[in-house]
C-alpha cells in the first residue's frame, strides 16, 4: 500500500494488459489514510544508498549526480531550518526558482513538514510577484541572487513575507540557505499527513481577473501517476531517465516530469539555460541518454528544423509526451518519424492534470486527438448545466469528481471554486467533441485563455499592465493564431487624448508589460484603435475582437 516508506518499486499503479480497455477497466484508486508525497518521492528511495535522483549538468559542463539519500538529507536540513524560522503546518513557502537541485529538495522539505510550497516562475515581473506573494500569504521566499533585487523592490508591500533565503550568492537583505542548512540537523521525521492535506499552491492564468491559486493536496501525486505511466508508455522501465525543458515552476515540469520520475525512483536530467536551444537540447538528450521527455508543440517545432537529429546526437528516446496546446496531426506525424518514437498527445490543466491521453504502447491512439480518459479518471462532454452530451455534440470537456488529481479548491476564492463545477463535473473551459470510441477532439476555448508556446496566459493582468502606461486609456488582449507558437498575444489599445500611436510607443508598451509581468506575456502585436467593442455593462467583448481577427485572416 502507498503511504509509508518501502523498498523497491512496488508502487506501479497501472498494470499493462492486452488492450487499453482492459487497463482502464481494471484500475481502482487506493488512497491510504495517511500519506505524504515526501515518503513516495524521496524517503523510500533513500533507503538504497547511491541511487541516483538528479543528473545536474552545470554551466561549465561539469556533471554532478545527486542521490536520493543526499536529497533526503538536504530536505531534512531545510525542513528543520523552516521550522526554526517559526513556520507551522499549512504555512506557505514561495519557491522563486528555475530548474535547480535546490528547487527539487525545497519542495520535498516543505512537504515533509506540512508546509505548502508555492512554485513560481522566475519569468514573472514585480507586479506578478507582488500579487502572488500577497495572495498566497507566503511567510518565506526561497530564490537566487539573480532574482533577489526584484524582491527587495516590493518587500515593503508584502507584509506577510518574513524571510528571504538565497540558494547562491550573497545579499544583505537575505540569508544563505546553505549556511542555515549547515547548522541544521540532517534528521527530520516526515509528518504522517492525510491525502487531502494541502501540499502545493500553483497559480493558473486568470481569464476574468488576476490568476487564481489552485490548491492541491498530497493525494495529487498519486492522482498524476496512472496517466503518466500510460503516457510514458508504461513507465517505469529499466534505464528510464526523464527530462523536459518545462520549468519546475509550472505544474507540467514539477508534476509531469520531476516528481513522477522520483515516485518511481528514476533519475531526472537538470540543466538551465537562458533560452531554449534545440541543438543543445538534442545534444543533452544524447549525451545523457535520456529516454523519456515531455516536449511542448513549440519545442517540437524548433526541433523540427534540426536535420538528422537522432544520428547526429545519438538520440534514443523511448517515450515522448506532448500537449499544453493543440499539437496538430502534421507535427505529430513528422516529429514521431524524425525522433523515431510515437508521440503521445495528452491533456491536463493546473486544476486537473494528466487526465486524457493517447496510448502508443497499446496502439490505442488517434493522431491529433486529445486522447481518451486515463485510468481512474472519468471524462465527458457536458452542457453548461453539467448534462452529458452524445458523440459528435460540441460541449464542455469535463471530469467527474471525486478524483485525487483535482484541486482541493481555489485559494481564498470559494465563489470561483463553486463556478468551476457543474454538479460533480469539473469544467475545463475547453470545447470538445467525443467520438464513438471515446476519443476527445479539441475545438476551441469557452473563455479568453491564450495558449502560447506551451504557456497558458490570461488577458486580464496584461490589460491591467498596459493600462498603467501613461498614454493608454483602455486595452483589450486576445490570442491570435501563430504558426510557431500556436497563438501570440495581441493587444488592442485606445490611447488617451493627445497621444499619437507610433512604433516607438508600441515598443514602450511591450517593455512595460515585460518588466511588470513576464517575458512570455508581453503583446507581440499591438493595434491602436479608436474604441473597443463593449457590452452595455461596460465589459470588453474579446470574442468580437477574435472574430474580427478571424475575418481578417480569411480575407488575406
Amino acid at each position: 500500500m502507498l503511504g509509508a516508506p518501502k523498498k523497491g518499486n512496488l508502487s506501479v499503479l497501472v498494470t499493462q494488459a492486452a488492450s487499453y480497455a482492459e487497463v482502464y477497466a481494471a484500475f481502482r484508486w487506493s488512497l491510504p489514510e495517511r500519506y505524504n508525497i515526501a515518503w513516495d518521492v524521496c524517503d523510500r528511495h533513500a533507503a538504497e544508498p547511491g541511487k541516483v535522483a538528479l543528473i545536474h549538468e552545470q554551466p561549465d559542463g561539469a556533471v554532478r549526480r545527486y542521490t536520493f539519500d543526499e536529497i533526503q538529507r538536504c530536505a531534512n536540513r531545510l525542513a528543520n531550518v523552516l521550522t526554526t524560522l517559526g513556520l507551522v503546518q499549512g504555512d506557505r513557502v514561495m519557491l522563486l526558482l528555475s530548474q535547480n537541485p535546490a528547487t527539487a529538495f525545497a519542495h520535498v522539505a516543505c512537504w515533509k513538514a506540512g508546509f505548502v510550497s508555492v512554485p513560481t516562475s522566475v519569468l514573472f515581473g514585480v507586479d506578478a510577484l507582488e500579487y502572488r506573494l500577497n495572495h498566497s500569504g507566503a511567510r518565506v521566499l526561497i530564490t537566487d541572487a539573480a532574482n533577489a533585487p526584484r524582491i527587495q523592490t516590493l518587500r515593503e508591500r508584502v507584509p506577510t513575507l518574513e524571510n528571504v533565503l538565497l540558494i547562491d550568492g550573497e545579499d544583505s537583505h537575505a540569508a544563505s540557505v546553505w549556511e542555515l542548512m549547515q547548522r541544521a540537523s540532517d534528521s527530520f521525521h516526515t509528518l504522517a499527513l492525510t491525502p487531502d492535506t494541502p501540499a502545493f499552491l500553483s497559480y493558473t492564468s486568470g481569464t476574468t481577473g488576476w490568476p487564481k491559486g489552485a490548491l492541491h493536496g498530497h493525494r495529487c501525486m498519486i492522482g498524476h501517476m496512472p496517466g503518466l505511466e500510460v503516457l510514458y508508455d508504461f513507465f517505469p522501465r529499466e534505464g528510464d531517465l526523464l527530462w523536459s525543458p518545462a520549468d519546475w515552476s509550472w505544474i507540467a515540469g514539477l508534476m509531469d516530469v520531476l516528481m513522477p520520475a522520483w515516485f518511481h525512483g528514476k533519475p531526472v536530467l537538470v540543466y538551465h539555460t537562458a533560452g531554449f536551444d534545440a541543438e543543445q537540447a538534442l545534444f543533452m538528450i544524447g549525451r545523457h541518454q535520456v529516454r523519456n521527455v515531455l516536449l511542448t508543440p513549440t519545442v517540437l517545432k524548433l526541433m523540427r528544423i534540426v536535420p538528422d537529429a537522432c544520428r547526429r546526437f545519438d538520440v534514443r528516446l523511448r517515450s515522448i509526451i506532448s500537449g499544453s496546446e493543440a499539437v496538430g496531426r502534421d507535427l505529430l506525424e513528422e516529429m514521431s518519424a524524425r525522433l523515431d518514437v510515437t508521440i503521445n498527445e495528452g491533456f491536463g490543466q493546473t486544476e486537473c492534470n494528466v487526465v486524457l491521453g493517447n496510448c502508443a504502447g497499446l496502439n490505442h491512439m488517434k493522431v491529433g486527438s486529445l486522447g481518451v480518459a486515463m485510468p481512474g479518471h472519468i471524462a465527458a462532454v457536458v452542457d453548461n448545466a453539467g448534462v452529458p452530451l452524445g458523440p459528435g455534440e460540441l460541449g464542455n470537456l469535463a471530469f467527474k469528481r471525486p478524483d485525487p488529481v483535482m484541486l482541493l479548491k481555489y485559494w481564498e476564492d470559494g465563489a470561483a471554486t463553486a463556478e468551476k463545477f457543474a454538479g460533480d463535473w469539473l469544467i475545463t473551459g475547453d470545447l470538445t467533441v467525443a467520438d464513438g470510441d471515446g476519443f476527445f477532439w479539441f475545438k476551441g476555448r469557452s473563455d479568453d485563455l491564450i495558449k502560447s508556446s506551451g504557456y497558458r496566459i490570461g488577458p486580464s493582468e496584461i490589460e491591467d499592465a498596459i493600462g498603467r502606461h501613461a498614454g493608454v486609456m483602455r486595452a483589450a488582449v486576445i490570442g491570435v493564431p501563430n504558426r510557431e507558437r500556436g497563438e501570440i498575444v495581441k493587444a488592442f489599445v485606445v490611447l488617451r487624448p493627445g497621444q499619437v500611436g507610433s512604433e516607438e510607443l508600441k515598443e514602450e508598451i511591450r517593455l512595460s508589460v515585460r518588466d511588470r509581468l513576464a517575458k512570455h506575456e508581453y503583446p507581440r502585436e499591438i493595434e491602436f484603435v479608436d474604441a473597443l467593442p463593449m457590452t452595455t455593462t461596460g465589459k470588453v467583448m474579446r470574442r468580437e475582437l477574435r472574430e474580427r481577427e478571424k475575418r481578417r485572416g480569411e480575407s488575406r
